[in-house]
């Protein structure tokens, strides 16, 4: 039986009532923040300072984070960039994909995901989720296979992995590169290993908006343990000149953009990686938490990580079941603000072949190419899926510096706010 408030009870101390009705707030204390930078990088900065020099290949920092990079994730190569779009479209070139090849990916990424493939002239296919990882359903990217697919990008969404055995199974089938985009997903983890060990390449992002930040920047690590992979790579992201020994090979081949990091970005990766597994342990934490105590929240469906993987959270995205509630999302995540959880209402407004650039097959101004090459579709509802996810999910940020406390500020307001809307099903 419904609660019914005493009469003489002051209506806005129902802690029942929504706060956006005027309703007490569920959180009322700060979130916890911190420093991300402080000495340990003012010291790396000042050793490359003195060094006189800031190009990495006469310095020692960006050898030194790369080496320090591949050691924790147990890679004998690794690439520095300028950034996480740096990075995958290194990996896109050192896999020869080049003019008309298509590469497989997510609808649900950022533009840099993209940038990549279309400066190599390629076209971009996109396959659907998972409604509930978020991440590409292995049957929809078989199903996106043509002649012409050449590669797959996987996007670990979030810092959720993939389903790599079976991407890297269908790869194998049709002999096709697989290029992990880990911008947003350090030490995930997928059955013992690490994202970005798994595939051909694994491609990450250091921008201020990562788990770790060099301001901007980025890592391309060469998983097939090959030197002229690895020199191809290295090359790709210089201008394809050969750095190896004394002698600097500026004999051009193929064309090849410059996006080298600075001593100065290598300097404050080093002092940032020693912190990277304390970021991710407690993100972790945090956002498994947050799962279990909305898991049997009604008409919530929480952030479910792939099996045998765990997650680092770059974020947290809950989806809503409207069937369920008696609210839309823009509602719910509405009212959840008020209650003093800051959210979002969806990761992104639309999937990104939604975008103009998409509709008018422009990548280039006042040109259709490299579109012009291929009749792949970028309609309304080809990955449904991924559209009905952006249409009912709210995002709630992670952040390492948050207390426990935090988190169970949080979970109490998505199931009030849940309990408020389940309960008055039809009233509305």
């Amino acid at each position: 039986m419904e609660h019914t408030p005493n009469p003489t009870q002051d209506p806005a101390q129902n802690p029942a009532k929504l706060a956006i009705h005027g309703g007490p707030k569920t959180k009322t204390t700060p979130f916890g923040t911190g420093r991300r930078f402080g000495l340990e990088e003012a010291q790396q900065l000042l050793e490359a300072l003195e060094q006189n020099t800031l190009f990495y290949h006469k310095g020692k920092k960006v050898t030194q984070f790369l080496a320090d990079f591949g050691a924790l994730y147990g890679v004998k190569h690794c690439v520095a960039t300028s950034s996480g779009t740096a990075s995958i479209h290194v990996a896109l070139g050192a896999a020869g994909i080049t003019i008309g090849d298509e590469v497989i990916t997510s609808p649900v990424t950022d533009q840099g995901t993209l940038v990549g493939i279309l400066y190599q002239n390629a076209i971009p296919v996109f396959a659907d989720l998972d409604l509930h990882t978020y991440n590409l359903d292995p049957a929809s990217v078989e199903a996106r296979i043509t002649p012409r697919t050449k590669a797959i990008v996987a996007v670990h969404l979030a810092g959720n992995p993939c389903e790599m055995d079976a991407i890297m199974d269908i790869a194998a089938r049709h002999k096709l590169k697989v290029i992990e985009d880990c911008a947003q997903s350090y030490m995930t983890g997928y059955k013992g290993r690490l994202a970005g060990t798994i595939g051909d390449y694994g491609a990450f992002s250091t921008n201020d908006f990562k788990h770790i930040s060099t301001g901007d920047g980025g890592i391309v690590t060469v998983n097939s343990g090959d030197e002229t992979d690895y020199k191809t790579t290295h090359a790709f992201a210089d201008k394809n000149y050969q750095r190896f020994g004394a002698i600097i090979d500026r004999e051009l081949s193929y064309l090849a953009p410059n996006y080298r990091m600075t001593e100065l970005q290598g300097a404050v990766g080093i002092a940032q990686l020693k912190k990277l597994v304390r970021i991710c342990e407690r993100r972790n934490i945090l956002g498994d938490r947050l799962t279990a105590g909305i898991r049997d929240t009604p008409g919530i469906h929480p952030h479910q990580i792939t099996e045998g993987g765990t997650c680092s959270y770059w974020f947290y995205m809950l989806r809503i079941d409207e069937k369920a509630l008696s609210c839309t999302r823009d509602e719910f995540s509405a009212a959840l603000a008020a209650e003093g959880i800051p959210n979002g209402a969806g990761y992104i407004a639309r999937p990104v072949y939604m975008n103009e650039m998409f509709q008018q097959r422009q990548a280039y101004l006042g040109s259709h190419f490299p579109f012009d090459l291929s009749d792949v579709s970028y309609d309304k509802g080809i990955c449904p899926q991924a559209e009905q996810i952006l249409q009912t999910a709210i995002v709630i940020r992670i952040n390492e510096f948050f207390t426990d406390q935090d988190i169970e500020d949080t979970i109490a307001g998505i199931r009030k706010v849940a309990a408020h809307y389940e309960r008055n099903v039809g009233i509305k």
